[in-house]
């Protein structure tokens, strides 16, 4: 298993356990709020306390097929990092003959 597969697996055991805790989570508050036209929207008051948004805060977007979470950036272990990476960035490491060899299999 090269390091690319490691980091991919990792990646998925870690939110894999993420959401099995998450089911079990209490929800504390249910807000909605209005998508405008440049795609931006206003976080509640009482969820930005709740979670600790102040302005400037760095925030990970995470987007599941059911769902979109919303959370401030924290420090993750170099392992994570691909996490934050967008499919484009993905993409110009991963989306490449070779890549396509190795996963063929799997």
């Amino acid at each position: 298993m090269n390091p690319k597969q490691k980091i991919y697996i990792i990646f998925l055991t870690f939110l894999t356990i993420k959401e099995n805790n998450k089911m079990q989570e209490e929800i504390k508050d249910i807000r909605t709020a209005t998508i405008t036209s440049k795609g931006q929207i206003c976080i509640p008051n009482v969820a930005r306390n709740l979670v600790g948004f102040k302005e400037g805060t760095k925030i990970s977007i995470v987007v599941y097929a059911d769902r979109v979470e919303i959370k401030p950036l924290q420090k993750i272990s170099e392992e994570l990092f691909p996490a934050l990476a967008t499919e484009e960035v993905l993409a110009e490491a991963w989306d490449n003959p070779e890549e396509d060899e190795i996963w063929k299999d799997l």
